[in-house]
């Protein structure tokens, strides 16, 4: 790979070769990616990749951690809509806003990104089999991406993940385990079983490359706003790697010269469950709390990359902020009634945060912010009801509808 020069070890600095099977430093740390900026400045340019007919996350790869001659997964990920929302704007109080859906990836979350990566890394390294622990999208993703490139799985997640993502990994064909405990104890039996079977390894605090693949959506926006960088970009926070991703993408852009501006990134967690947003506040180590949100996907008490996640709030100058459930809910009947985006209680979490932000004066009117919505509402109806409210139920009968609808527009 021309484009990148080792991996190197967040907390001892010690680098190791790129090779697809790599996991963490023999200290514990996560690996990072450092790539050749040089490399990349003098051999592609912005309009290399705006001229590209390749509308997936592959369109990048001068920017991505794969051979010349890696195969694209088959699944179209990426090059999600990026909506700009005047309205919203106007509500919100701010110069512009724009949402971007990656609820519309194939399997209806950003994690697609992730595992599309991890999956090409797989071949690359020579694995049929590819495991991994998840809340649900992952596990999802996973399932989906390594079903489509003939792979086969075994996913773990906790009793608690929601049935419209247990049904995709079971229609997806993995070998599904339901761990009768929290993220968690799910986590450390994936990490024993994959230890014990050699399987190749998706958790995002083992494996580096996954955030590269996340990263992507960073590179996204930018394009889709010719490449000109928003002041601000907010997203929900749970193990942390998604945030860390954003911000590793508009660093690999600023440093290879493609733009000239980094974000402040916006992290939104649970008031419940903030352990991330806590330790980028006070600066002190972050430490475990329960697990106590409706948003399953990021109901993490104790993140797998925090570090990262951490810096990226601190080196951004970004701001942690947590809301509600009901904000939360708030916040899936705006996106959906505004912008016509159904996003899941972990999906719309950035847009929760925002909105709060924007209510307590706290992002400029002048500012121009792009909200991540990281996963679909189909996926948790059971919430998106909750949110919405049931429907009104009546008698096949004119004179039932024109009372309630009379009543309704009094």
């Amino acid at each position: 790979m021309k484009n990148v020069k080792c991996l190197k070890c967040i907390k001892c600095g010690k680098e190791y070769e790129a090779l697809p099977d790599a996991t963490t430093c023999e200290c514990g740390g996560i690996l990072d990616v450092i790539y050749d900026y040089d490399y990349i400045r003098e051999n592609f340019t912005p309009d290399d990749i705006s001229s590209s007919d390749n509308y997936t996350m592959w369109r990048y790869r001068p920017f991505l951690p794969v051979e010349e001659d890696t195969v694209q997964p088959p699944l179209r990920v990426g090059w999600s809509p990026l909506y700009e929302e005047p309205r919203m704007a106007e509500k919100l109080g701010i110069r512009k806003f724009w949402l971007k859906d990656d609820g519309l990836n194939p399997t209806a979350s950003l994690k697609d990104r992730a595992s599309s990566m991890g999956v090409a890394k797989a071949i690359e390294a020579g694995y049929d089999t590819i495991a991994c622990s998840s809340t649900g999208n992952a596990a999802s993703s996973l399932a989906g991406n390594a079903a489509a490139a003939g792979l086969k799985t075994y996913i773990f997640v906790p009793e608690r993940a929601p049935i419209g993502k247990v049904a995709q990994l079971l229609i997806f064909g993995a070998n599904v385990v339901s761990v009768k405990g929290n993220y968690e104890e799910t986590f450390e039996l994936s990490k024993a079983a994959i230890d014990e079977y050699g399987w190749y390894n998706r958790n995002a605090a083992i494996n580096c490359y996954l955030m590269e693949g996340k990263k992507t959506v960073a590179l996204e926006i930018a394009e889709q706003l010719g490449w000109k960088i928003p002041d601000y970009v907010a997203l929900s926070t749970g193990d942390g790697c998604t945030i860390a991703g954003v911000w590793k993408g508009f660093k690999d852009l600023y440093n290879a010269g493609f733009t000239d501006k980094l974000p402040k990134l916006i992290s939104v967690q649970s008031v419940n469950t903030c352990p991330i947003n806590r330790a980028a506040r006070t600066g002190e180590p972050w430490e475990p709390m329960e697990e106590n949100t409706l948003a399953d996907s990021i109901s993490v008490g104790v993140p797998r990359n925090p570090d990262k996640a951490i810096n990226a709030i601190v080196e951004s100058g970004g701001i942690p902020v947590e809301v509600t459930d009901d904000e939360i809910l708030e916040a899936m009947r705006i996106t959906g009634r505004e912008c016509g985006v159904f996003g899941e209680p972990a999906g719309v979490t950035g847009m929760a945060g925002l909105k709060k932000l924007c209510e307590e004066g706290r992002i400029p009117a002048d500012a121009s912010v792009v909200a991540i919505v990281t996963g679909n509402g189909l996926k948790d109806t059971v919430n998106g009801i909750k949110a919405a409210g049931e429907p009104v139920k009546l008698e096949p009968d004119i004179d039932k509808f024109r009372a309630y609808y009379e009543q309704l527009n009094k």
